[in-house]
C-alpha cells in the first residue's frame, strides 16, 4: 500500500512510544491520534505499570483525543498503532467512531481487526477505514524483541 506523504510520520511517533512502553516493561505498543495534521491524543500500554487491563496504548490515546478536541466523536481523526487492535481497542475506535485506522503488525491471538476476527466488517451502524501493514518490520520487531527477552 501506498500511504499520503507524511503519513508514516505518525506510525513512527507511535513507535516510540512503543518504545516507551518497552522500556517500562510493558508489552510494546504505541498509540497517536491525528487530527487536521496535529496530534491530539497519544498512548502506549500501561498495564502492568497501573495493573489496569483497560489501559492498552488505544484506548488512552482515544482518551486524551477526546478530551482535546472535547468530544467523543473522533470521525474526523486518523489512529496509528504498532499492533492490530484487540477487540476492546476496536470496540473503543468504533465507538469514538474514528474515521481510519492504521496499524502495523497484525496480531493472531487477539486480533480484532482481521487476525482472529474483523469486527469493523461485522453489522455495526460505523465502519472506519482501515490500512494495514504500515511499518508492520519495525512494529513486529519490537514486540519479538521483548517477548524474546521475557523468555
Amino acid at each position: 500500500m501506498v500511504y499520503q506523504i507524511g503519513e508514516e510520520k505518525y506510525m513512527q511517533m507511535a513507535l516510540e512510544l512503543a518504545r516507551e512502553a518497552y522500556d517500562a516493561g510493558e508489552v510494546p505498543v504505541g498509540c497517536v491520534v491525528v487530527h487536521d495534521g496535529q496530534v491530539v491524543g497519544r498512548g502506549r500500554n500501561r498495564r502492568e505499570e497501573d495493573q489496569n487491563a483497560l489501559l492498552h496504548a488505544e484506548c488512552i490515546a482515544i482518551q486524551e483525543a477526546c478530551k482535546t478536541l472535547n468530544s467523543w466523536r473522533l470521525s474526523d481523526c486518523d489512529l496509528y498503532v504498532t499492533l492490530e487492535p484487540c477487540p476492546m481497542c476496536a470496540g473503543a475506535i468504533l465507538n469514538a467512531r474514528v474515521g481510519r485506522v492504521f496499524y502495523g503488525a497484525g496480531d493472531v491471538n487477539m486480533g480484532a481487526c482481521g487476525g482472529v476476527i474483523n469486527l469493523f466488517e461485522e453489522a455495526f451502524g460505523y465502519k472506519p477505514k482501515m490500512y494495514k501493514g504500515m511499518l508492520a518490520e519495525p512494529c513486529s520487531a519490537i514486540l519479538s524483541e521483548f517477548f524474546k527477552a521475557l523468555r
